[in-house]
């Protein structure tokens, strides 16, 4: 009898100590859950305000009657693209950041290209309106890039407190997992040096 009250004394005290762990555990993970998420709302928002921007682009270049039209409905394709994939901040596996990253590059490249032609026109590159679109584009480049890393350290923290001992042992149990990181793009290595020369000739 006394032994039994004893063993039963020990069940429940390892399900209290057990379940505090957990609990304080999860509070931990929590807040650092919930940053990558918002992180993940800040490169969302950066790339939407390019996406944004590209109708007015698009647009200013339609002005000029002879501009490639191929050029512009490739651009437009891209965004559509690029605009249509939605992901689950909190379940972001690497498939999905690919396919994501995959399609936003895919835009960049149209957008390149866009640029490239535009040199051609130099009434459209003296375009007081078309100089201010290009300039905040290039802003809004730098700010997709500055929430991208951004993001990624945010997951690296996620990530290396979830791996660490004894919190992986929980981890799982309260559904947390690794979060996927945005990874450079194929050939970014060489990234080419790209002038804009709105001078007028």
């Amino acid at each position: 009898m006394k032994k039994g009250l004893i063993a039963l004394i020990a069940i429940v005290a390892i399900l209290v100590i057990g379940g505090l762990w957990l609990a304080r555990t999860n509070n931990n993970l929590v807040p650092l859950d919930e940053e990558v998420s918002s992180q993940w709302g800040n490169v969302e928002s950066s790339y939407q305000r390019r996406a944004d921007l590209i109708p007015n682009i698009v647009n200013t270049a339609k002005g000029y009657a002879e501009f490639e039209q191929s050029t512009l409905i490739g651009v437009i394709e891209a965004r559509s693209k690029a605009t249509s994939i939605n992901i689950d901040p909190s379940n972001i596996t690497p498939a999905q950041l690919r396919q994501f990253q995959e399609a936003q590059s895919g835009l960049t490249s149209a957008l390149s290209r866009l640029l490239a032609v535009f040199e051609r026109y130099p009434d459209l590159k003296a375009n007081e309106n078309f100089k201010e679109l290009i300039n905040e584009l290039e802003r809004t480049e730098n700010r997709i890039n500055v929430e991208r890393n951004r993001f990624n350290e945010k997951a690296k923290i996620l990530n290396s407190e979830i791996r660490m001992f004894p919190t992986n042992l929980a981890a799982g149990i309260l559904g947390f997992d690794n979060r996927a990181y945005f990874e450079a793009d194929a050939g970014s290595e060489n990234a080419p040096e790209v002038e804009f020369d709105f001078g007028t000739k």
